[in-house]
């Protein structure tokens, strides 16, 4: 993903404060705090709130007092989060927050700084689960809003989570939930198929069949997957996601930041397209059609729900019972709102010997983050399963 470059604007006034490399230095580390306090909150053993990151800022940058609520009930959010996951069997031994800075825009006496946040949890050993993934970790992107006092003290007011939904462990906004995401070209103009093969037009054979809702309780009921000797190659799938997890493919197009429901079903149309699912060339707008190239992606290839009905009508998936029972290059799905239009997916890159499943996706850029945390971090949401 590009990131914003590293610049400066704005007419400066009479007695404006100055924002220098030192106060923008300043920005940055209080931005860190920030969110190493989240991400430690999270942590067995996490530090008390006497010894908080941000406890260390006052006097000429420092939190707002609105802030400092916002920072005090989003640290609340997360011990509740962090006990969730412990009764789910989940604990972190380690975490390590990084924060970057982008991009500052100064105007008089306001600032808006865009930082990129990147953060691993190390999943903590002898806990009731076995074999489980090493690390999970995520890159998220912020833009935070400074104001200046009279004295030129700056303040920190606002925080907001730019990328397409909140998905990240130590984030407690609600996602977005976007009905659809951008395809190209418009709907109902066909494409040029990447075989060479004839376009044939949409598909008027009945409404899309429908996923039905995958339960969340735990333990699953057993449902092995054979791994290999099959169509499709899983371990494939799952060496394509963790090298573009968060180092995207430039052979295809990147629907990050666009507002639109991001870059999810692309990237895992991709992960499925590495591990053996064929193009069905036709109309864009087709559901019974999937295909994606640099220069044309069926809706299919690139939209949630219509990657679900091409899957089903395909028979190229079969739906799970529960969440808990998906293996590796299984798809999982998620309808935030409930409101019956699914709004993210994911693919499975691993499964521990609890029968635990780590999903890997983009928006926010993810990889090996556990189902338990989703069940914890999204009570309320509906989960959809497909055994690929």
């Amino acid at each position: 993903m590009a990131l914003i470059p590293n610049w400066s604007a704005g007419a400066a006034v009479t007695n404006d404060p100055t924002v220098d490399a030192s106060t923008k230095a300043t920005f940055q580390k209080l931005a860190d705090a920030v969110f190493t306090d989240r991400t430690q909150t999270l942590v067995d053993g996490s530090t008390s709130a006497h010894t908080r990151h941000t406890a260390g800022f006052s006097g000429s940058i420092r939190l707002s007092g609105d802030q400092t609520r916002a920072q005090s009930s989003a640290l609340g959010k997360l011990r509740v989060r962090k006990a969730l996951l412990a009764k789910l069997g989940e604990k972190y031994s380690a975490g390590n927050t990084k924060v970057t800075l982008d991009a500052i825009e100064v105007h008089g006496r306001s600032a808006k700084v865009a930082v990129t946040e990147t953060t691993t949890l190390t999943y903590k050993k002898g806990s009731t689960r076995a074999k489980s993934p090493a690390t999970t970790g995520f890159q998220a992107h912020h833009e935070l809003t400074f104001k200046a006092g009279r004295h030129g003290d700056w303040q920190l007011t606002g925080i907001h989570d730019t990328d397409d939904g909140y998905l990240a462990v130590n984030q407690v906004e609600p996602p977005s939930t976007p009905t659809a995401e951008p395809s190209t070209p418009p709907t109902g103009e066909p494409s040029t198929p990447p075989t060479g093969e004839p376009s044939t037009p949409p598909s008027d054979g009945g409404d899309p069949q429908d996923a039905p809702r995958a339960a969340t309780s735990f333990p699953a009921p057993a449902n092995p997957k054979q791994l290999t000797g099959g169509a499709y190659d899983y371990q494939a799938m799952v060496a394509y996601a963790q090298k573009y997890w968060n180092n995207y493919n430039t052979e295809y197009p990147d629907f990050s930041g666009q507002g639109a429901g991001g870059d999810c079903t692309n990237f895992v149309s991709q992960v499925l397209k590495a591990g053996g699912w064929k193009h069905v060339p036709g109309y864009t707008n087709d559901y019974t059609k999937w295909f994606g190239t640099a220069d044309i992606q069926s809706d299919s290839f690139v939209g949630v729900n219509e990657l679900s009905w091409f899957a089903l009508s395909s028979k190229r998936v079969t739906p799970l019972a529960n969440v808990y029972q998906a293996d590796l290059g299984d798809v999982i799905q998620m309808d935030f709102d409930r409101d019956g239009s699914k709004d993210h997916t994911m693919v499975v890159t691993s499964r521990d010997a609890s029968g635990v499943p780590y999903v890997t996706y983009h928006s926010t850029n993810t990889y090996n983050r556990s189902v338990a945390s989703l069940v914890a971090s999204f009570p309320s949401a509906y989960f959809y399963a497909y055994r690929t």
